[in-house]
This record gives structure tokens, sequence and C-alpha cells, in this order.
């Protein structure tokens, strides 16, 4: 599994965790989130805001990843989410994640 590929699964694992320390971590300064309806937070302390809030609202979502694909420095997430009493969240999900350049 290339770089790219680790450090996305890494990210999935915190966030599975609940591991806000973890995130913070793997994410550079200008870290940007995007979610499915097109809203996008960017910087690391929006984001771990949002991920704060997120896992108070919904404290059993889960990300399964069940296929990874990878390529440079693009890594796609094939899967599901399940989220107990939260029905509109759970189901197929597809993620990608792209890390920044070196250099």
């Amino acid at each position: 599994m290339d770089d790219a590929a680790g450090v996305a699964m890494g990210f999935n694992e915190c966030i599975n965790a609940r591991d806000l320390t973890g995130l913070a971590r793997l994410m550079a300064n200008d870290h940007s989130f995007i979610d499915t309806d097109g809203n996008a937070c960017t910087g690391k302390s929006v984001c771990i805001e949002a991920w704060r809030s997120f896992f108070e609202s919904f404290p059993g979502n889960r990300n399964i990843f069940e296929a990874v694909l990878a390529r440079g420095n693009r890594v796609t997430f094939v899967g599901h989410t399940v989220c107990p009493g939260f029905s509109a969240l759970e189901g197929p999900a597809l993620w990608t994640a792209f890390a920044a350049s070196k250099g």
C-alpha cells in the first residue's frame, strides 16, 4: 500500500475511534474536507471542530472500507457507513482523498 492510502486509512481509523488528536496529527494546516453536499471546511482547526461536532452528533457512525484504489496522490475507498439511529447516514459510500504534494 502506498503512503497516501496508508495515511487515508489511518485517518479513517481515527474517525472510527473518535480520535481528534490523531486526526490533527494527520492534517496539514491547510487541510480541507468536502462533504457529499459539496460543503467545504478548510484549515486544521476548522476541520477539527467540525469533526468534534460530528462525533457528538453521530456517536455510532463508522466507515467500513471494502476496497482501496490508489493512484498517485489520489486514493478512493469503496465501502459503507453504519450509523445506528440515523438511517439517512447509513449505506454504500465512496470516499476520495488527495494527499498533499510534497515539496
